[in-house]
């Protein structure tokens, strides 16, 4: 059977596409140097300025912000005015790039294209000779993913994301014991145990750092209703009437194992509340996800493969709505529904009871 030759209007176009990835990543790198720098968010109080005043203006080193300027407006950020030498962040732009913006700022999301690039190398030894990386291999992850997810559940967990559980609301309000397994830096708990003071509530983390910070925000808040441990959460212990699990299932070295103990911890009226990645197990439901090269590349350089790393199943993009209900299942959850959050694309919530049993 012969090759076929190319066609080359086709090739052209393919070409071209393939150029605006490149010019597409290198602005996703200067977008998160616009973050971190807060660039952004100086730019969107600011009139028309020019490069000095932009510097000035957000504390920074007036050539690299020049040179940084000068991306934005050739990528279509940023409006330059030739005649006086200004630089304009158009509101509509800036509602997707600040702080402001809460869920919807996109240029946070940029940092994760640096920490891919630390671990670049790494990752290539991995598709040689197999295997996975460890966790400690990426030390900023734990404090962008609580950048990442605090945006999320400052905005939303409360009024968003708790009532997905019917009655849920007023059980935390009476006072439960509820606890959540790969807390990180604990905000969700800190988060709960301040709006539900009645209720003592429990995080759980394999990451001391995560868990030093986690206490070090109770501390500050006040709060006497929230503690912290460090503790694997396939080896989980006590008894609770609420579990939650938010953007952790998926990355354990052990979810199958977790998933148990969470049933053999949850109380026989008890929910276990779960968020994870708004995707299909199947490959072909996932072309037309809005975020699905992101999905497959946060998988291949993080998720997937550190599980690989801890020894574990590795389940990366294999999670997905399918598997997820299977393995509850398999765990002992009698029951699964499913919710959205309006404005979370990210996410499904998975809110399952054991042997069926209503919240």
């Amino acid at each position: 059977m012969s090759v076929r030759e190319p066609d080359p209007v086709e090739q052209e176009e393919f070409a071209g596409r393939i150029v605006q990835v490149l010019n597409d990543a290198c602005l996703g790198f200067m977008a998160s140097i616009g973050h971190q720098t807060n660039l952004f968010d100086t730019m969107a109080g600011l009139a028309p300025s020019t490069g000095a005043e932009v510097a000035r203006a957000a504390g920074l080193d007036e050539r690299y912000v020049r040179e940084w300027l000068g991306a934005m407006v050739v990528g279509g950020i940023v409006e330059y005015g030739p005649g006086h030498g200004t630089y304009l962040l158009p509101p509509e732009h800036a509602a997707a790039l600040t702080r402001a913006a809460g869920p919807e700022n996109l240029a946070g999301m940029m940092q994760y294209l640096a920490l891919m690039g630390e671990v670049e190398q790494q990752l290539v030894e991995c598709f040689r000779k197999g295997g996975g990386m460890p966790y400690s291999a990426y030390p900023r992850f734990q404090e962008l993913q609580a950048e990442e997810s605090g945006r999320v559940y400052d905005l939303a967990l409360v009024d968003g994301i708790v009532p997905l559980v019917p009655g849920l609301p007023e059980r935390l309000h009476a006072g439960v014991d509820a606890l959540d397994i790969g807390t990180g830096q604990g905000h969700v708990v800190n988060l709960l145990a301040r709006a539900f003071p009645a209720g003592r509530f429990t995080g759980v983390d394999i990451s001391e750092t995560g868990i030093a910070a986690a206490r070090a925000e109770a501390e500050a808040l006040g709060l006497s209703n929230a503690r912290f441990e460090v503790a694997d959460s396939a080896g989980l212990t006590g008894s609770y009437d609420l579990v939650t699990a938010f953007d952790v299932i998926h990355d354990l070295a052990r979810p199958a194992e977790t998933l148990a103990a969470v049933a053999g911890v949850l109380r026989p009226d008890g929910v276990f509340l779960m968020g994870d990645i708004a995707a299909s197990s199947r490959l072909e439901e996932n072309i037309d996800h809005p975020l699905a090269p992101a999905l497959y590349t946060f998988s291949t350089f993080y998720c997937m493969t550190v599980s690989l790393g801890e020894g574990g199943a590795g389940l990366g993009t294999v999670w997905g709505e399918q598997t997820a209900r299977r393995m509850l299942a398999e765990a002992g959850f009698g029951s699964v529904e499913t919710a959205q959050v309006e404005g979370d694309v990210l996410n499904v919530y998975y809110l399952a009871r054991l042997d069926g049993a209503g919240a």
